[in-house]
């Protein structure tokens, strides 16, 4: 988890500056105006822009300079244009004043558009720590994942039939954050009357000629399964076409282990992420089928960068009852996890979701579990049930996901033509870390397990 240390009054000299970008969604002006009643949400001059650069302007300051134990005496904000929503907005303070018989520095804050355009400027007079402090601060939005893969080389990914315009805008968008050294597999005089059709340049990316969906997923499984590529992405064929190509012997993908998908999520009512699986190719697992779907989301929840998951097995309730399936199913994987058949977490069940997610409902219904309460994965009891808790949280609570296919030997990004472009973003880095940490610990997707 990163460390968060700031910066004492004696150490602050005029001219230091600080940084921060973030990406402004329709989303965030919505939750500034369900919150504050703001109806006024698209103009420069609405509370909702007010309310947000003074966010991030307060945010800046209690992170970065001076950090952790300063407080805002004054505010003054000039709103001076439309903010940029769907853009990346930049937001930077410098050290103007230091008074130091009162330890108070003054900071020019100003947030600019994407352009450079100045959107907002500021001035703040604020109290600077006199001690030292740090706060540990829980990894929660999905943009650490993007952080974490700029150490990393790009990943070579086998685009499968990007035959589409939101499937090669996904691709591009993907390498150009730095992501993914796409090859795509596909028919190339298809795929390049897209790319001219939409304006999209991708002279720079290898195509691999194909003659159909079925042809283009056999020799994007296949190259992956040679070690050529590191990864997939689903283009614009039906995924169960995809996945019958690698499911295939031939292809040398498979693990020993049912596949299945998992979904990090970013809600921004709670302040922790956490797994949620299968939201999307299991319909009704048996008990064996949720051993290997918990076994690789422990696994995928581990190359996310949670050391130790704590497994919640979903139900209605938490008391085991003959008449439920779901909750003999958490008792049994409970048991499993006990026995090292499930091993690289801690698995408990049956518990409902709100003690699973949530301290207090936990302790007023008395359950007593190391998992209740700070559940890092989800595993549900069948597709339905987690499909719609996945699409309510991504559609309805605009929360942050990023979706894998696991157990096989490459992961296998699923894009959806729903998806928005940081979804498919922090898909992809959720590739790229997945794969560096089966690189380099072929346990996440191997592990030693009693039989």
């Amino acid at each position: 988890m990163p460390i968060i240390v700031n910066k004492i009054f004696d150490e602050i000299a005029v001219g230091d500056t600080a940084s921060a970008q973030r990406e402004l969604l329709a989303a965030d002006v919505r939750a500034w105006e369900a919150a504050f009643g703001d109806a006024d949400t698209m103009t420069g001059e609405s509370q909702a822009g007010a309310g947000i650069v003074t966010g991030l302007m307060t945010a800046l300051i209690g992170s970065s300079l001076p950090g952790p134990g300063s407080c805002i005496r004054t505010f003054t904000l000039q709103i001076m244009s439309i903010l940029p929503i769907g853009g990346v907005i930049t937001v930077s303070l410098v050290v103007r004043e230091k008074h130091t018989d009162k330890g108070i520095v003054v900071l020019d804050g100003r947030c600019s558009d994407p352009s450079g355009r100045v959107v907002a400027t500021a001035v703040l007079d604020v109290l600077a720590p006199t001690k030292r402090q740090q706060h540990i601060v829980a990894e929660h939005r999905l943009e650490g994942l993007l952080e974490r893969c700029r150490s990393l080389e790009r990943m070579p990914t086998g685009i499968v039939h990007p035959c589409s315009a939101e499937a090669l805008k996904g691709t591009i968008e993907s390498a150009e954050a730095g992501l993914i050294l796409p090859i795509m597999f596909g028919p190339e005089t298809e795929i390049r009357r897209i790319a001219d059709q939409e304006r999209l340049d991708i002279s720079k990316y290898r195509i691999v000629a194909t003659d159909g969906p079925e042809d283009s997923a056999t020799k994007a499984a296949a190259s992956a399964g040679a070690g050529e590529i590191a990864a997939l992405m689903k283009g614009s064929l039906h995924t169960d076409v995809l996945l019958h190509a690698i499911m295939q012997k031939d292809a040398k993908l498979l693990a020993g282990r049912l596949i299945s998908h998992c979904a990090m999520i970013s809600a921004t009512t709670y302040g922790r992420r956490f797994v949620i699986s299968d939201v999307a190719l299991n319909i009704a697992p048996s008990t064996d089928q949720k051993r290997d779907i918990c076994q690789n989301a422990i696994g995928f929840a581990r190359a996310l960068g949670i050391d130790l998951p704590k497994v919640a097995v979903l139900a209605a309730v938490e008391m085991v009852s003959t008449k439920m399936a779901a909750t003999l199913d958490g008792a049994i994987l409970a048991k499993m996890a006990d026995r090292r058949q499930i091993v690289g977490g801690i698995v408990d069940g049956p518990l409902d979701l709100d003690a699973a997610v949530d301290s207090d409902a936990a302790r007023i219904k008395r359950i007593s579990s190391p998992v209740a309460g700070v559940a890092d994965v989800l595993i549900v009891p069948n597709i339905e049930a987690g499909n719609m808790v996945y699409k309510n949280l991504a559609f309805m609570a605009d929360a942050q996901t990023a979706g894998l296919v696991v157990g096989a030997r490459v992961p296998v990004i699923l894009t959806s033509r729903a998806d928005t472009a940081a979804a498919r973003r922090f898909s992809a880095a959720a590739a790229v870390l997945y794969a560096d940490a089966i690189a380099h610990d072929p346990t996440i997707l191997s592990p030693e397990t009693a039989e």
